[in-house]
């Protein structure tokens, strides 16, 4: 079974960056066009961040299971601040009146959370592209 979840964890990844290259991509297109606010950057950085916490989940049952090296203490840490960077937008925008919500903080927040994912992956010493799956 952890195999198994090893397999997932590692190939869920691509679909989070798939989901995370979405949300900024959603969010500059706005910001550049100077578009209002719309409901499809909520979307798509809603689904980034619950893919995002998905893999969190993964990741922890994975350490909590006995898969521990002292590599993936940086790597738990900037995970988790992906999650975090990535969610604070959401929450924040959700709280906002619609005449005040703006693309801005989703495009920081996807961009911040895309570039801790990528330090995470390093900090295990591999690459952002690298598979371990098979």
């Amino acid at each position: 079974m952890l195999t198994g979840l090893l397999q997932a964890h590692s190939a869920l990844r691509y679909v989070v960056l798939l989901a995370g290259a979405l949300a900024v991509a959603c969010s500059l297109f706005l910001v550049v066009t100077r578009r209002p606010y719309d409901r499809r950057v909520r979307i798509a950085s809603s689904f980034f961040a619950g893919l995002l916490h998905l893999q969190v989940l993964f990741g922890f049952v994975l350490i909590v299971s006995g898969r521990f090296y002292p590599q993936l203490i940086g790597h738990l840490f900037m995970t988790l601040a992906a999650a975090v960077a990535v969610q604070v937008p959401i929450s924040v925008m959700r709280r906002r009146p619609p005449e005040e919500r703006r693309p801005m903080p989703h495009l920081v927040g996807a961009a911040v959370a895309l570039a801790l994912i990528w330090g995470g992956v390093a900090a295990i010493g591999r690459g952002i592209f690298e598979h371990t799956f098979f």
